[in-house]
C-alpha cells in the first residue's frame, strides 16, 4: 500500500510539474500587453488616415477638431469621441505573424491596409497603425493590426476599420446654421 501510495504521489506531483512548465512556455504566445492604444488623446494633435489613394486629416487647434483643407464642413463630436472610445477599448487578441510576407493575408500591407498616424503638436509621429480587414468574409467584427515598424501583426478584439473614413461628410457635417440660410427662399428685387 506504501509503494502505491508513493507512486501515485509521485505522478500527481510530475503532473504538476509539467502542468506549470506547460503554463510558462503558453504566456510567451500570448501578447505581453493587450492594450493597444495608451496615448493620452489631449498630446494628439493631428490624425491622419489614410486608405488607398484617399486621405483625411485632422488637426485639433485649442481643443476644436478640424477637417484640414475644408472649411465648409464642422467635426461632428459624437464621432471623434466615438472613434476615441474604439480605440482606448481595443485589445490584441493574439499575434498570428511576425512575417512580412504574410501581411496580404491580413488585408495590412502598405497597399491594402488602411494607415492611422497621431501626430503630437511639435510634429512628431506619436503612434502609427496599420489596420486591415480579414478576407474571411465571417469575420466582420474584428480585424487585424501593425504598429509602427513592428512585423507583429495582432488580431483585435473589435473591427475599427469602420471608422477609419477617408470621406471628409463622415467625420464633418454643414454648420446648422447655414444649412439653414440654404432654405430659405431667395427674394430678387
Amino acid at each position: 500500500m506504501d509503494k502505491k501510495l508513493i507512486t501515485v504521489l509521485s505522478v500527481l506531483g510530475l503532473l504538476v510539474v509539467i502542468f506549470f512548465i506547460n503554463t510558462t512556455i503558453q504566456k510567451g504566445y500570448n501578447s505581453k500587453e493587450n492594450i493597444l492604444f495608451s496615448i493620452d488623446k489631449n498630446n494628439i494633435n493631428k490624425i491622419i488616415i489614410k486608405s488607398n489613394v484617399d486621405a483625411i486629416e485632422l488637426t485639433k487647434t485649442d481643443s476644436t477638431w478640424i477637417i484640414s483643407g475644408n472649411d465648409t464642413l464642422m467635426i461632428k463630436e459624437n464621432v471623434i469621441n466615438n472613434f476615441f472610445d474604439t480605440m482606448y477599448n481595443l485589445k490584441k487578441k493574439h499575434l498570428v505573424t511576425s512575417r512580412e510576407e504574410k501581411w496580404i493575408n491580413y488585408g495590412i500591407n502598405n497597399e491594402e491596409g488602411t494607415h492611422l498616424a497621431m501626430i503630437n503638436s511639435t510634429g512628431e509621429t506619436i503612434a502609427y497603425y496599420v489596420f486591415g480587414k480579414s478576407k474571411d468574409p465571417n469575420e466582420y467584427n474584428t480585424c487585424y493590426v501593425r504598429s509602427n515598424q513592428s512585423l507583429d501583426v495582432f488580431l483585435l478584439d473589435n473591427n475599427i476599420t469602420y471608422q477609419l473614413q477617408t470621406n471628409p461628410t463622415y467625420w464633418g457635417q454643414i454648420p446648422q446654421n447655414e444649412e439653414l440660410q440654404k432654405d430659405l427662399p431667395i427674394t430678387i428685387e
